[in-house]
C-alpha cells in the first residue's frame, strides 16, 4: 500500500471563479512533486485541464513562496496556490 500525504490546494482570482472553489485538499503519494499535483489536477479534465494546463499563464506558490520548479517535493500539510499572473500599473 502506497503512503500518501495531504496537500492544501488554493485557487485565487479568475481561477477561483472558473473552478468554483477557493481551496480543496489533494492526496499525493509520499514524495510527490508539484508536477505530480498539477498533473493530477489536469487529469480531472474540464475546467481544471483548461485553466491549469502548462500552456496557460498560471503562477504557483508553495507555502506562500513563488515557485517555478515543478520538481519540488511537497511535504504533508503543504499549501500550493495557483493564481493568474498579476499586472500592475
Amino acid at each position: 500500500m502506497t503512503e500518501t500525504t495531504t496537500i492544501r490546494v488554493r485557487y485565487f482570482a479568475s481561477l477561483r471563479e472558473a473552478l468554483g472553489c477557493s481551496s480543496e485538499p489533494a492526496e499525493l503519494p509520499t514524495g510527490g512533486t508539484l508536477a505530480d499535483l498539477r498533473n493530477q489536477l489536469i487529469l480531472r479534465g474540464g475546467v481544471h485541464a483548461a485553466k491549469l494546463s502548462r500552456d496557460q499563464a498560471v503562477r504557483v506558490a508553495v507555502n506562500q513562496v513563488l515557485n517555478e520548479d515543478e520538481s519540488v517535493v511537497l511535504e504533508g500539510g503543504a499549501e500550493v496556490a495557483f493564481f493568474p499572473p498579476v499586472t500592475g500599473g
